[in-house]
């Protein structure tokens, strides 16, 4: 939860991209926060990132503020590599430490990014061959579920 005085910053910066909650009493690159924060809204949806950012206590505030800039701005904001290609890896390396709340969002994030269903069970075989069955089986249970919510069953 955010500390008083940071609510409205917090609100500001989210809805308007004027200013981060976390900048008082921190020192990053701001353009690279920015490009961060922006793709970060774009892959993981904008109402996940928000209510993470929003929600951040003050213990957590400064990590959240690092994985903006470096993950989301410094690695995906790279254009060495396509952001489908990026989650495609994602996928892979996150099953492989058996994070499947982590998982579960990039799996998401990949279908915004362009990754077919059938690149989709392409890689959920790779990762039966490299990462085993048994992380490959939960990832299909993932699966399963967010296909049925996007296809309404």
């Amino acid at each position: 939860m955010l500390q008083a005085g940071h609510t409205l910053i917090a609100h500001q910066y989210i809805h308007t991209g004027i200013i981060s909650p976390f900048r008082q009493e921190t020192f990053m690159d701001q353009e690279r926060f920015d490009k961060g924060l922006a793709t970060r809204r774009d892959v993981l949806g904008a109402e996940y990132v928000d209510n993470a950012l929003a929600n951040a206590s003050e213990f957590a505030r400064d990590f959240q503020e690092l994985l903006t800039e470096y993950c989301w701005g410094a690695v995906w904001g790279d254009d060495t590599l396509d952001r489908k290609t990026r989650s495609m890896l994602n996928l892979t390396m996150i099953a492989a430490l058996n994070r499947m709340h982590e998982w579960e969002l990039h799996f998401r994030g990949a279908m915004v990014n362009g990754v077919s269903r059938s690149e989709l069970k392409a890689i959920l075989s790779q990762i039966a061959i490299y990462c085993g069955v048994p992380v490959a089986v939960e990832c299909h249970r993932i699966a399963k579920k967010v296909f049925a919510e996007l296809d309404g069953e």
